[in-house]
């Protein structure tokens, strides 16, 4: 899913950046409302992003006037100490390295 969002007056946009790391936090169907998913993504200025999207259970649920909680999606900027934190819950230690050089033994 593409999504584009003006935050502080920078654009992130899930077309144009690289996604870097994927996280699907349960095998539920979206149609499910506790599905949850994240994706880190890196903008060629090298700011990170992460788009979230989940059901009406998770944190990323919108409220509809009359109807209550549904499906939403969000993009949240992360600093590259919040990333970093990320990537070190998400992915392995070569995938960390890859990205950031800079892990002490």
């Amino acid at each position: 899913m593409v999504m584009k969002k003006v935050i502080n007056g920078k654009m992130y946009n899930t077309e144009t950046a690289t996604c870097i790391g994927c996280k699907c936090t349960n095998a539920l169907s979206k149609r499910d409302f506790r599905y949850r998913e994240e994706k880190l993504y890196q903008k060629r200025t090298k700011e990170f992003f992460l788009y979230g999207e989940g059901g009406a259970l998770t944190e990323y649920a919108e409220y509809v006037t009359g109807c209550g909680y549904t499906y939403g999606e969000k993009i949240i900027p992360l600093s590259e100490e919040e990333a970093k934190e990320w990537v070190e819950k998400n992915m392995d230690a070569d995938e960390y390295v890859k990205l950031f050089a800079e892990c002490e033994e």
